[in-house]
């Protein structure tokens, strides 16, 4: 017998989850998420985004003060690493987030149903609490929003030690003195960058021939040489083979493309070589759903399962795993859930990596749109260029826009540069009403500011740049 009947369980309070969960309660829905962990906000607030961004944002304080300062006239001695401090404060960030999503539960009346969520049919959710007790509950519509977990290799398995994943580089007792980084993607390039500002030696090993793949090689070309600059090593089209662990240390042995066999030798090793949806134990037996290829969940363009009344969102379905991809999601099926209108245009999601210089990018990439044998214009300006960056003393990077060139509709925007996570909005915006770059051109951007790099490029896109 159920303990209680809902409209609507989420299972998961990752960003999808919980948010999904407050805009079905918004619209009358009675509503529950399941979650297991003992704080709200999934992967991306406890062990993902948020503290990640809480590291680089102290590390790029710390690299500043130690390099930086002292240009802008200011004298600095003596600087010293408080890494307890640091990653406290970085726990403190993500405790007021966690805490603050149980507060929107409670403002919403969203019930918190504390254990891990599985099926029992398609109209009943078992939830098993930390202490083997279960609990069963009706409900008209279930959503899957259990996230993803790091892809775990046969050559480098995590002793949790040594050899770390994401969640494990979040919380090193201590800075590395050579930290090797499999995976030249987001994740690796990021907490790389953490280390390495903060002491560490840091070599990355990429199987592919770029890094960041996928992405405009506009974009992981200039990244790389800057990081390399800095002093970042790459290895390129190698793929790691074997490791060995040592009292402290870890050696792994690589393959490079001419075949030949190449040791590198660290302290510390992290894995990032994606992430893998996190489906085990829900019990998806039990409603006949078969997962696609890479595990991920079908659905159709309504985020709805073959099973009509369970729907999935984030990470567990195909497509890019994003927070804020996921947020839009849930919003969308909560909406269609409720009978009203939900939307999610895929092709205006941007893209963030918060090296520095950032990285962001929305639509596709010139080379994209030249498999597709879209005709286009580019439009590109460099930071070097603009009087706010010069100010800033950060002028590497660029803006970068592509449009058809039979329409002059923007499809495409890659930037690379100060402050590009909070600049790719605009492009955004542009991206979803289908904007020209002349839209862009246009349009008045205040001045100095690093968004005139924007119009700029888009002047660009038909080669009447003002300042270059």
């Amino acid at each position: 017998m159920a303990d209680q009947d809902f409209d609507v369980v989420v299972i998961g309070s990752g960003p999808g989850g919980y948010v999904c969960a407050i805009r079905a309660a918004q619209l009358g829905l009675k509503t529950a998420c399941v979650e297991y962990e003992a704080s709200l906000g999934g992967t991306c607030l406890n062990v993902g985004c948020i503290p990640s961004k809480a590291l680089l944002q102290s590390s790029e304080h710390y690299a500043h003060t130690m390099h930086d300062l002292g240009k802008h006239g200011i004298k600095v001695d003596k600087v010293s690493l408080d890494l307890p401090t640091l990653l406290g404060r970085k726990d403190e960030v993500v405790k007021s987030l966690t805490q603050g999503i149980a507060g929107l539960f409670k403002k919403n009346k969203v019930t918190w149903l504390k254990g891990r969520g599985s099926f029992v049919n398609a109209s009943t959710v078992k939830v098993t609490a930390a202490d083997g007790s279960s609990s069963e509950y009706k409900t008209k519509h279930v959503v899957i929003a259990t996230g993803s977990k790091p892809i775990e290799i046969p050559p480098a398995k995590y002793d949790r030690k040594l050899i770390v994943s994401s969640t494990g580089a979040l919380k090193l007792p201590s800075v590395p003195k050579h930290l090797i980084v499999i995976g030249g993607g987001v994740i690796g390039l990021e907490m790389g960058s953490v280390w390495m500002r903060l002491g560490a030696k840091v070599t990355v090993i990429e199987a592919a021939n770029s890094i960041l793949p996928g992405l405009d090689s506009d974009l992981s070309k200039g990244l790389m040489k800057i990081l390399q600059k800095e002093g970042m090593t790459f290895h390129l089209e190698t793929k790691l083979t074997a490791t060995k662990t040592g009292k402290d240390s870890v050696t792994a042995t690589c393959q490079k493309p001419d075949g030949t066999t190449v040791e590198i030798k660290g302290d510390q090793m992290l894995v990032a070589v994606g992430r893998r949806a996190n489906t085990e134990g829900l019990g998806l037996e039990n409603i006949g759903i078969t997962l696609e290829a890479g595990g991920k969940v079908p659905v159709d363009e309504h985020l709805r399962t073959p099973v009509p009344n369970v729907w999935a969102i984030g990470d567990v379905i195909k497509g890019p795993m994003l927070a804020h991809k996921a947020e839009d999601e849930g919003i969308a099926v909560a909406e269609w859930i409720a009978g009203k209108a939900g939307h999610v245009n895929y092709e205006a999601i941007p893209w963030v990596v918060y090296t520095w210089p950032e990285i962001a990018a929305v639509g596709i990439s010139e080379d994209a749109a030249k498999q597709q044998g879209l005709e286009v214009k580019v439009g590109k300006f460099p930071f070097l260029a603009n009087g706010r960056a010069k100010a800033l003393g950060n002028t590497d990077g660029f803006v970068k826009i592509v449009a058809d060139a039979k329409t002059d509709r923007i499809v495409g925007a890659h930037i690379l540069g100060p402050n590009a996570s909070e600049l790719i909005a605009e492009l955004a915006i542009a991206v979803e009403f289908g904007a020209s770059a002349e839209d862009i051109a246009r349009s008045t951007h205040a001045h100095p500011t690093l968004a005139e790099c924007i119009k700029e490029a888009a002047l660009g896109v038909d080669k009447r740049s003002i300042h270059i």
